[in-house]
């Protein structure tokens, strides 16, 4: 149940981010995972519901959205197609993960500020 500790260090970036702007309130929160992240998005919006209480972020939803896993070749760049073989076509390198991985990305908050 590691999400409830990436929603908590999330919540307190939120209510650093605000402090750091004078923020009144913060009206919504945009979160970007890798879908190889290991992480399940209902334990992650429970864990999110359960933090935000009592924060700047009581009243701001959450818009959990997944970035898909993505892989290319690390010679050419090329990209591999989702369900091919992981090998290059072109160079026969094998394919490296290039997104969709580990990312926990705070994309958006919107805040009041005065």
């Amino acid at each position: 149940m590691h999400e409830y500790s990436l929603v908590q260090s999330l919540v307190e970036r939120v209510e650093a981010l605000a402090r750091e702007r004078k923020a009144t309130a913060v009206h919504r929160v945009v979160v970007s995972v890798g879908e190889l992240a290991g992480v399940d998005p209902g334990l992650f919006q429970t864990a999110y519901d359960t933090f935000r209480e009592g924060t700047i972020c009581a009243a701001a939803p959450m818009e959990l959205r997944t970035l898909p896993a993505r892989w290319a070749c690390p010679g050419c760049g090329g990209a591999i197609a989702r369900g091919e073989v992981l090998t290059c076509p072109a160079c026969g390198l094998p394919a490296r993960l290039s997104a969709g991985a580990d990312e926990i990305l705070l994309e958006t908050v919107e805040m009041e500020v005065p």
